[in-house]
């Protein structure tokens, strides 16, 4: 299934954050073109529940995910989302809640407001599922294994009690894993970790290193579309065509 990855939403992107900036009307028209496909969203807690033999899944799934958790989305991406009846994850950072994204400052000499826990429980509360970013938005393969393990404890640790509920899902900052951290991440209790690699979520994809789609801000719809079909491995494209074929031949 598709996994696919956002950041920002918002209708004045700046120019130094466009790649990673998707505007409320692209935005809108993406999910548009998934409802017209019959792509069911849903959420990363119903993905590990279906690939522990726990539940079941809609025909066309597709997971929406947003890393950093900037303001922008509550007050933009959530009333496109719950318009048309998606659902979203949306991975926040511990430490930074209510600040900004400093780690911005270096990399693209911009800093961005992030959400405040009255904006993730707002979250909650418009029904979307929240999940951990790390504390800091640290690389976390460059952090000793105890600061590592700090980073992902603290972080699940401050959501609960936020929150008052598990949580179970992780995305790593910037993508940044190696095996040590996927192995802190599990230790940590958490059931799913997001990477950035690209691809379609195979039914084998690791758990704690799933592939994802990147979404980005100067993408038209056309190269969103194109995105689900580039991305799939020959197996899926070839079992897509399969499928296709059988439809046709019952048509008749």
């Amino acid at each position: 299934m598709p996994i696919l990855m956002y950041h920002q939403v918002t209708p004045w992107p700046l120019p130094e954050f466009r790649k990673y900036a998707v505007t409320t009307d692209a935005f809108a028209a993406q999910l548009d073109w998934l409802a017209l496909h019959n792509y069911v969203a849903i959420s990363m807690d119903a993905l590990y529940q279906y690939r522990a033999g726990r539940g079941t899944l809609p025909p066309r799934p597709v997971v929406l995910t947003f890393d950093d958790g900037y303001r922008d989305c509550l007050e933009h991406a959530v009333p496109i989302l719950n318009a048309r009846g998606f659902t979203a994850t949306f991975y926040v950072l511990g430490q930074l809640a209510g600040k900004t994204s400093r780690w911005l400052i270096a990399e693209r000499g911009i800093e961005l407001p992030l959400l405040d826990w009255d904006a993730v429980r707002a979250l909650r509360a418009a029904g979307h599922e929240c999940g951990s970013h790390g504390m800091s938005h640290s690389r976390l393969t460059q952090l000793t294994p105890a600061t590592c393990r700090e980073e992902l404890v603290a972080s699940r640790r401050m959501l609960e009690d936020e929150l008052g509920e598990e949580i179970r899902h992780l995305a790593y900052p910037f993508g940044d894993y190696d095996e040590s951290v996927r192995a802190i991440a599990a230790e940590s209790g958490y059931r799913t970790a997001c990477s950035v690699r690209l691809g379609w979520s195979a039914p084998d994809d690791d758990l704690l290193a799933l592939h994802r789609l990147h979404v980005q801000g100067e993408a038209s719809l056309k190269d969103f579309a194109d995105a689900f079909r580039r991305h799939r491995s020959p197996r899926q494209l070839l079992k897509a065509g399969v499928q296709a074929l059988r439809r046709k031949l019952g048509s008749r």
